[in-house]
């Protein structure tokens, strides 16, 4: 699936036209795909016995978890603030393969924004579901319990699906996994994760859809040529 996911964004950015309905398509598949995957992993794992503590969906001390996601959201959401507004700045040839893929598939109008808004939820719960639920646990059960197997496992296998980001994506996926894992073994809970993962997509689709879209450079270099 990152291998088919690599070659589809990379058709993607090859072309070299976009409408709203390009983007809101993309959305409505991802979002249909991740609650499959999920729904999937929990049949599996109910029928394993697993339990809600084990995939992190138990809350021990709720108001711990949701203070630590808070804290947690609100510093990478300032870190992902800074970092695109610094983006554009960057001369081209050094801005890498997220900023093409952040031109073109994050939200331009408000109905990109409304079904991107509900594309954020999806991923931030189900991916974390899967990823520091149920590989965190996969892990940890392999390894004896051990909590480095489970956020190193689950940090590489996270990384690993966001393969198509290229390189720099795949380092900053692992560490941010790597994050997300420390704070879900601390509370044992997805809360701080979750919250922290909402955060960060959010952040990224609203600070990205503020960069001036292909068609609004264009028109703009047309105007100064006049």
């Amino acid at each position: 699936m990152p291998w088919r996911g690599a070659v589809r964004v990379r058709a993607l950015l090859a072309r070299t036209n976009w409408h709203s309905t390009d983007r809101i398509v993309i959305y409505a598949s991802t979002i249909a795909l991740q609650w499959l995957l999920s729904a999937l992993t929990a049949w599996r794992c109910i029928a394993r016995g697993w339990t809600a503590s084990e995939l992190g969906l138990a809350l021990p001390a709720p108001s711990a978890a949701i203070l630590i996601g808070f804290v947690l959201a609100s510093l990478l959401a300032a870190v992902q603030f800074v970092g695109l507004r610094q983006l554009p700045r960057i001369p081209p040839e050094r801005r890498g393969r997220l900023y093409q893929i952040a031109r073109k598939l994050m939200p331009q109008t408000l109905t990109d924004g409304a079904v991107f808004a509900a594309l954020v939820c999806t991923v931030s719960l189900c991916e974390e579901f899967l990823y520091r639920g149920f590989v965190f646990s996969l892990f940890a059960r392999a390894f004896h319990g051990s909590p480095a197997a489970a956020i190193l496992g689950s940090s590489v296998l996270f990384a690993v699906a966001h393969c198509y980001q290229g390189r720099r994506g795949i380092i900053n996926t692992f560490f941010l996994g790597g994050i997300f894992a420390a704070a879900r073994l601390w509370t044992g809970s997805l809360a701080p994760s979750i919250l922290a993962h909402f955060a960060v997509d959010l952040m990224a689709g609203l600070g990205a859809s503020r960069w001036p879209s292909e068609t609004r450079l264009a028109a703009g270099s047309d105007a100064g040529s006049i």
